[in-house]
């Protein structure tokens, strides 16, 4: 009998797909891409179909939990059609999207009734030149607007995503929590990644620990552990008084690896097993050579998941470890 679902070497069962339909996107953001970024052509980018065909296939191989991101996947146009379908999914526990927000304020609902679950929003600063430094772009007033507008929408969960860097936004942690908490939403604290070479600042001066920024929250607020999750790697505290989860992403000071539920798939349909290695099964040459073969489809993905490693080792060295900008591999 053919195995029905996802399981890697060290019996990880693959439940959560993060599917990217786009590589482009609206800001620059200094820790995901350059300012000069150079893009993949839009023949080698997966089609709305045949990015419903990788989903189709996890689907069937027990994925539950399917989040969009890009880029920026707001800008792929065209994707609200790929949406509903996937909303329309009675298997799917969960479908989410993650965001810059700068496209919010006027797509929010129709998100909300293609069957969008859940949104994560990037945020690392409610401060209008430091966004602006943040992103490459002064468009503040433009994301606070778009999480209003996700607010009123009416989604299951909202929850902002700050990558926090030392003496560029550490300072700002509580003002984040307190804007979360005032709104009624959930915010996770990302230790940066060493994914892609950079020249805005040097990662091993910038590091700040999620034990860093835990301790200068709770300078403020009162935290106790949660059993809150979403599925990904945050662990969450929360905020008591509140209905706000506080979340630590912590890909240095704390490996989250042995929870591991998930792979990626690039916009050019490269199945991504792990954010730490460069290795990738290239998912669209299959599909564009076979055509409608759903079992060889299915085949590539279970035999990929035994290449799946044990964990990544990324450390707070300048030596960059991941060639691949977060961007091109999908948030």
């Amino acid at each position: 009998m053919q195995d029905t679902h996802l399981l890697d070497p060290f019996g990880r069962r693959i439940t959560y797909l993060r599917l990217s339909v786009t590589d482009r996107c609206d800001f620059r953001c200094t820790y995901c891409m350059s300012e000069d970024m150079v893009f993949a052509p839009r023949a080698q980018i997966l089609s709305l179909e045949e990015l419903y065909t990788v989903a189709d296939a996890f689907i069937g191989l027990g994925v539950r939990r399917i989040r969009i991101t890009g880029g920026e996947p707001l800008v792929r146009k065209g994707l609200t059609s790929l949406l509903t379908r996937l909303g329309a999914r009675d298997e799917l526990d969960d479908l989410a999207i993650t965001s810059n927000g700068s496209q919010l304020e006027h797509m929010a609902h129709e998100l909300r009734e293609a069957g969008v679950t859940r949104l994560n929003i990037s945020l690392d600063s409610l401060q209008r030149e430091r966004f602006a430094a943040f992103t490459r772009r002064d468009r503040l007033d433009q994301v606070l607007s778009g999480i209003d507008a996700a607010r009123v929408a009416g989604f299951r969960r909202i929850k902002l995503n700050t990558v926090v860097q030392k003496g560029r936004n550490d300072d700002e942690v509580q003002d984040l929590v307190a804007f979360a908490v005032d709104r009624g939403l959930d915010i996770s604290f990302i230790e940066e990644m060493p994914l892609g070479s950079i020249s805005s600042h040097e990662r091993k001066v910038t590091l700040c620990t999620s034990e860093e920024v835990r301790e200068r929250v709770e300078q403020r607020f009162q935290l106790v552990p949660s059993s809150h999750r979403t599925g990904g790697p945050s662990r969450y505290w929360q905020v008591v008084g509140s209905d706000t989860q506080v979340g630590f992403i912590s890909p240095h000071s704390r490996n989250f690896c042995g929870d591991c539920n998930r792979v990626r798939v690039t916009a050019e349909g490269k199945l991504v097993l792990c954010l730490g290695h460069e290795g990738a099964l290239d998912l669209k040459a299959l599909i564009r050579r076979h055509p409608g073969d759903a079992e060889r489809l299915r085949a590539a993905l279970i035999e990929a998941l035994r290449l799946k490693p044990e964990r990544h080792h990324f450390d707070a060295s300048e030596q960059v470890q991941v060639i691949r900008f977060m961007s091109m591999t999908g948030g």
